[in-house]
């Protein structure tokens, strides 16, 4: 097994460098940030091509890097059916999110909230999206603490300079290097394999070209239904009203370069799925004999692309630097989006309401203020995780589960145009209180193995005498834990994880549909005289009113 080189190094010192150096020129030459607009959504400025870059980029975070090839090489290619789901996100957030942010003119997405229900929903949905978003801002799936500190204070170096305008070119400069990265061990694998044609069958052998089940059972892990069904709503809770992402494309300098962002990235997407397939099944042909996991020279599955890199690419110095760089790539994108993100919301929703004696230059100070103190939250989750390990992975699993009610509050409030703020309140509280129990459920009652039907891995060119798990043994603890509740670790709380978000979703809007009927519809005629000078500009308030109707149909 080869090891890091000096030039190994240097490359991924590189990548920070220059991350760093696009944060100074969009602070200092690029325009600048003299208003918190320029800051937060450079200034309404950006075109088609690098926001779509961009929202490729955060969605390509090291968990896509180093987890989906290890999924494939696990669990097969049935992976690739998110092709579908991805088709159908991007057509759900540009046809019907997108139009209502983008004409309403706002930096949070939970301004919406108000404007549509109350200032009361407006602060829930403010607080769980910190409460979610702040939870995921480590840096993890590496142990060269060295490096963790480094990425962290660089992200936090270039957001806080630069705001959006850096954060923006700063992913399309990432995942040049993250498709590098793959493109890297994609031809290097078909070298050692000798062609594509025997990766594809030791994988069609081996059972790994199983993209197709039709099993409409919703305890099933992966299957079309669950991929397709769940897979919406979950991918559609990110697209189409999370703020990391929304902030992006809403910063379009038109309605229709926003759209054409969305759908450009989907040809992002869909690349990514390609280069994390084909590793995946490299992965598989290269130790069909001899799984590193099984025979403990990895101790977890993540750890099989770098294991793989070091493996095939240690007479290439240099190389194995530059997949790692796009594996931090992958971080440092999603870490920014996020800090970015966080900034804007606490601005918008947490200061400015409340502080409106506040000039555009003070506003813009506090959002680099806000970018730099979650920054240093970033750095403090990385050691958290390394200190807590799977007890803050099962945190984090519980906190993610947020995103399906507040899909379903947005929903609600874009599609049911009765629906008034009793009704949002209840059924996100209902919808909330439902996905924690199946998560936290999920957590205590880890779905048995003929749910989540692991293929076949082999050791018989090891040479070892003991190994992990293999497929069909099952830990003591899981069999203890359900014998207390069978019947609800056999159903109930194994129901897909794709499924969370699709639940919590649901639940809010029927729940947020019936307290609405019950307590009387929204009174939107009083919501939108109240909230008028919103939308019109200075100069024009006593020439027309603008039309708000679309709040509500």
């Amino acid at each position: 097994m080869g090891r890091f080189t000096v030039w190994d190094y240097v490359v991924f010192a590189a990548m920070l460098l220059i991350s760093a150096i696009i944060g100074l020129y969009y602070a200092f030459v690029g325009g600048g940030q003299k208003t918190s607009k320029d800051f937060l959504m450079a200034g309404r400025s950006m075109s088609a091509l690098p926001v779509a870059l961009s929202l490729t980029a955060s969605f390509m975070s090291a968990v896509t890097v180093l987890g989906t090839p290890a999924e494939i090489y696990r669990y097969g290619a049935i992976f690739c059916v998110f092709a579908i789901t991805y088709g159908l996100v991007v057509l759900c957030s540009a046809e019907i999110f997108l139009p209502v942010f983008y004409k309403l003119g706002i930096t949070s997405t939970y301004e919406y909230l108000e404007l549509r229900f109350n200032k009361y929903l407006r602060l829930c949905g403010t607080v769980l999206f910190i409460i979610q978003t702040a939870s995921k801002l480590q840096i993890t799936g590496f142990d060269l603490w060295g490096a963790v500190v480094a990425t962290g204070v660089v992200c936090t170096f270039y957001c806080t300079l630069g705001g959006l305008k850096a954060v923006v070119w700063t992913d399309v400069f990432q995942v040049g290097i993250m498709v590098a990265g793959f493109s890297s061990v994609i031809i290097r694998a078909v070298v050692v394999q000798e062609g594509i044609g025997r990766i594809v069958n030791d994988s069609y052998h081996g059972g790994r070209l199983n993209f197709w089940d039709f099993d409409p059972n919703p305890l099933q892990r992966h299957t079309f239904w669950t991929i397709v069904i769940g897979g919406t709503f979950t991918w559609t809770g990110i697209y189409g009203v999370n703020q990391s992402q929304v902030q992006r494309y809403i910063a379009c300098k038109n309605r229709f370069h926003a759209k054409l962002s969305l759908y450009i990235n989907l040809v992002g997407l869909w690349a990514i799925l390609v280069c994390a397939t084909l590793c995946g099944l490299a992965l598989y042909s290269i130790y069909k004999d001899c799984d590193p996991w099984t025979a403990n020279k990895v101790s977890a599955l993540d750890q099989l692309m770098p294991y793989l890199v070091l493996d095939i690419l240690r007479d290439f110095p240099g190389v194995p630097g530059l997949f790692v760089a796009s594996a931090y790539s992958g971080t440092l994108s999603t870490v920014s989006s996020s800090i970015n993100a966080l900034a804007a919301v606490t601005v918008e929703d947490l200061i400015k309401p409340y502080f409106k004696s506040l000039s555009e230059k003070q506003l813009s100070r506090i959002s680099m203020g806000m970018s730099l103190f979650y920054g240093g939250v970033c750095i403090a989750m990385a050691a958290l995780a390394s200190l807590l390990g799977a007890l803050l992975q099962a945190a984090l699993s519980i906190f993610g589960m947020v995103g399906g009610p507040l899909l379903g509050l947005f929903a609600l409030g874009i599609l049911c145009s009765f629906a008034n703020g009793i009704g949002a309140f209840v059924g996100l509280v209902c919808g909330f209180v439902i996905s924690l129990w199946v998560g936290i459920g999920s957590q205590i009652y880890p779905p048995l193995p003929e749910r989540t039907k692991p293929l076949y891995l082999s050791t018989a060119g090891c040479n070892i005498s003991s190994g992990n798990l293999t497929s069909t043994e099952i830990p003591l603890t899981t069999i203890f834990n359900r014998t207390i509740l069978p019947a609800l670790a056999d159903n109930w709380y194994s129901l897909s994880y794709l499924y969370f978000s699709t639940l919590g979703t649901l639940i809010t809007i029927v729940v947020g549909i019936i307290i609405s009927l019950l307590t009387g519809t929204s009174s939107r005629f009083l919501m939108r005289k109240k909230f008028q000078h919103v939308f019109i500009p200075k100069g024009q308030k006593k020439k027309k009113k603008k039309n708000l109707s679309f709040l509500y149909n």
